[in-house]
């Protein structure tokens, strides 16, 4: 590698100033088909350690666009060379959006949306769902296997043509339960009629949720039993304003309650977040509402971008999110590639009693890399957690270029008062 494009590389990985440097691309212009990385999920590997699996191609969406797996044995310090998983290399189409299962055996399932040749939104959201799995840590990865998936009053009419969904977090057991996630579901052009807006992402779309029912007993991967809920029309919908007849609800984010009930945060293009709670372990969900600080406060602004929400303990959260509406520097709230940043946090808490079951502090600016673009400029948290002793490890994609990690301490958390009424 020429030392200047080095030298480049290594100064803007460390913009944000991390503390864990997962993967720097090869390249600058994306002649090394790895500058574009994504979709970040770590966990803890079943045999100790970590594990880090990824969407990797030149620039999201691109034709080499493939899933990638990669292992830490020294708590994320270093990491193994990513391997890949599935992709165009394997003979297939595009593998995108991948999620873990791991199961109590410790095997590692993991599954992904697989682009079969036919699309009627977009390449990279239109695909079935594929899944392999390891028994050795990730050594070795069993062949591919499809999981049939049920149509759906918002997909396509024709059969050949498979949903448009991604599952964006990873799935999580809650009250020692199976794993379960939320999923977003875009509209068919076929069934909201031509695209109201500009841009790929306000397409309409829905969420709906999964249960996956049997990984503990190391299913083949085509034989994973899911049990799917909000369907059709129970799906969680949020009318944009001044078109309120398209819904544009997406990439849900999943919490506990400590009295039983699930909190789910989830981006709207209304300039805001907005949030929907079950009190049946995720069977049926309430109508979406814009998210506040607290109940009679203003709603925490926020454009239509990634905006995950985490437990640190029980009843006490993090929520990432942008702090304005998508009207930052110029820029309005088509230009997602742009006002996605930076990323402030706010500290939550369980709030019985109250309308809105977590409030939240005054938000704390995190990170931020000045808008400097590595083939593009947004800071969008397509991230993960892992625990640590004092608190936790952010795993983030910067300008879904460079994976990084960042500690977040429950001391410093502390120190952010949450209103109390």
């Amino acid at each position: 590698m020429d030392p200047a494009i080095a030298v480049k590389l290594h100064r803007e990985s460390q913009r944000t100033r991390p503390d864990f440097t997962v993967y720097v691309p090869r390249s600058l212009d994306g002649s090394s088909h790895d500058t574009g990385n994504e979709h970040f999920h770590v966990s803890e590997h079943p045999q100790g350690g970590l594990f880090a699996l990824w969407t990797q191609s030149s620039y999201e969406g691109k034709p080499d666009q493939h899933v990638v797996f990669a292992r830490s044995t020294d708590e994320g310090r270093t990491w193994t060379t990513p391997r890949l998983i599935a992709g165009p290399a394997d003979g297939g189409g595009i593998a995108s959006w991948q999620f873990p299962l791991i199961s109590r055996s410790g095997r590692i399932y993991v599954y992904y949306n697989r682009y079969i040749g036919v699309h009627d939104y977009a390449m990279s959201t239109c695909g079935v769902m594929a899944g392999k799995y390891s028994d050795d840590g990730g050594e070795t990865w069993s062949e591919q296997q499809m999981v049939p998936m049920p149509r759906s009053i918002w997909d396509s009419q024709d059969p050949k043509i498979p949903a448009n969904w991604i599952i964006w977090q990873k799935p999580l057991k809650f009250f020692d339960g199976p794993y379960f996630a939320g999923f977003t579901r875009w509209v068919s052009p076929e069934v909201s009629g031509p695209r109201r807006m500009e841009v790929w992402w306000s397409q309409a779309s829905v969420v709906e949720f999964m249960r996956f029912e049997n990984v503990d007993d190391d299913p083949e991967p085509r034989d994973l039993r899911i049990t799917y809920s909000a369907q059709n029309d129970r799906a969680l919908q949020y009318g944009h304003i001044g078109h309120p007849d398209v819904s544009v609800v997406q990439e849900p984010a999943i919490v506990p309650l400590p009295d039983g009930r699930l909190f789910c945060v989830m981006r709207s293009n209304a300039g805001h977040a907005v949030w929907s709670e079950s009190a049946d372990r995720g069977e049926t969900w309430t109508q979406p509402v814009a998210l506040r600080q607290t109940d009679d406060r203003l709603p925490l602004p926020h454009p239509c971008s990634p905006c995950p929400i985490y437990e640190i303990s029980p009843g006490e959260y993090i929520f990432l999110f942008h702090n304005h509406d998508g009207h930052m520097g110029g820029w309005g709230p088509m230009t997602s590639e742009q006002h996605r940043r930076p990323v402030w946090l706010t500290r939550g808490l369980f709030r019985p009693g109250a309308k809105q079951p977590v409030w939240f502090s005054e938000p704390q600016f995190f990170m931020d890399n000045e808008g400097v673009p590595m083939l593009r400029a947004d800071l969008a948290m397509y991230a993960s957690t892992t625990p640590t002793e004092t608190g936790l490890i952010l795993w983030y994609p910067e300008r879904k270029f460079f994976l990084l990690g960042k500690r977040i301490a429950r001391s410093w958390l502390a120190e952010m008062p949450v209103p109390e009424r």
